[in-house]
């Protein structure tokens, strides 16, 4: 089963499923019910419906899924009875995010060219493409099969986007770039426009030329308004399943690993490397040439100024690993403190010096 995206495009009206064809299809198990009833859709507890599932990720939301109208409720292992019919799992919140792609599959573009679509001279088009209205497809570029190009999208000349793509409205695919399968990109987003390299002449800055490209591999979710700059020579790589959050801005020549995850308004600098698995939560900074390790992790508005090994978490600025950092938040929480007993000992000393100073004399 292809993952769930939460970001995939509007849903539709639920698909109709059963309780035991759910339960089949997440492997969960079905305690309380013979399972003809039938479900027209997920939630979550605070939003239950009738003839919906709800999503209980612990024993501390039971009671609140129990009350609650819903048909039924996911939940966690531990949990063995409740007032409910359960669908037991252990992993609920994956197998809410896999009941969401069943019961509310993404609204799809209708086959076909919008008549006010511009598509240029040898262009390919896969079986069932999708461009809507007012998008423009640049001389060369090749569409895979059951892309969806939505209303006023730009995909530049010698773009390749491949198969069951989406690029919601507003976005720029600059010249060359090469996107995989099943990649998403939200409203907004930019990539490949020219990297910010310059060389000095003097108090003149003389714009380097970018003359790479940028290749995103399969899976990848880009969210809105991401800009990826493409490489001065060679590519700007994003690793295959990566997911990339709103507002976040990715420099020339960095290559990003598989599977990392970048939170809203993080910032990496140019020809940064990040191993596979790599967090970095929001407003999170990289400076330019650094190497993350494997499954490393910079916390929120971390400022990441030096290489950080493989599984480090890191955190402050400038970042440092999270036991350190945490020790010096808290050394600096006893700041004032301390500087009113440096002044109580100044005090006492100077008191001291006086007395000696009346005793010799």
């Amino acid at each position: 089963m292809p993952a769930a995206s939460s970001k995939g495009g509007a849903a539709l009206a639920a698909m109709v499923m059963n309780l035991c064809e759910l339960a089949q299809a997440l492997g969960a198990e079905l305690v309380g019910a013979e399972g003809n009833e039938k479900v027209l859709g997920v939630c979550g507890v605070e939003h239950a419906a009738a003839a919906h599932v709800a999503y209980v990720e612990d024993e501390r939301r039971l009671a609140e899924g129990e009350r609650g109208p819903a048909l039924a409720l996911i939940a966690p292992l531990e949990i063995r009875d409740a007032a409910k019919p359960l669908l037991r799992v252990a992993n609920p919140r994956l197998a809410y995010a896999r009941a969401a792609a069943l019961l509310h599959p993404p609204k799809r573009l209708p086959a076909g060219i919008a008549p006010s679509a511009k598509i240029g001279r040898n262009v390919e088009l896969g079986e069932g493409v999708a461009v809507g209205a007012y998008s423009v497809i640049g001389e060369g570029a090749k569409l895979g099969r059951s892309v969806q190009i939505h209303p006023l999208v730009v995909v530049g000349r010698e773009v390749v986007v491949g198969e069951e793509t989406v690029i919601f409205s507003h976005v720029t695919l600059y010249q060359g770039v090469r996107l995989g399968a099943r990649v998403i990109v939200h409203a907004g987003s930019v990539i490949g426009s020219e990297g910010f390299g310059y060389a000095q002449d003097g108090d003149r800055h003389v714009l380097v030329p970018h003359l790479g490209t940028v290749v995103i591999e399969d899976d990848v979710e880009i969210g809105a308004n991401v800009t990826i700059d493409r490489a001065t020579t060679g590519a700007t790589l994003i690793g295959s399943g990566t997911k990339i959050d709103n507002l976040v801005q990715v420099a020339h020549n960095v290559k990003i690993g598989r599977n990392c995850i970048l939170a809203g308004q993080v910032g990496i600098s140019g020809s940064v490397r990040l191993g596979d698995g790599v967090i970095m939560a929001g407003q999170a900074g990289i400076i330019d040439h650094v190497s993350v390790g494997d499954g490393a992790r910079g916390a929120a508005r971390a400022a990441i100024m030096t290489d950080v090994p493989a599984g480090t978490v890191v955190m402050g600025s400038p970042a440092r690993p999270r036991g350190e950092q945490l020790r010096i938040e808290a050394a600096a929480r006893r700041l004032p403190e301390l500087v009113r007993q440096v002044r109580e000992l100044e005090r006492r000393l100077s008191e001291l010096e006086k007395r000696l100073e009346d005793s010799s004399g």
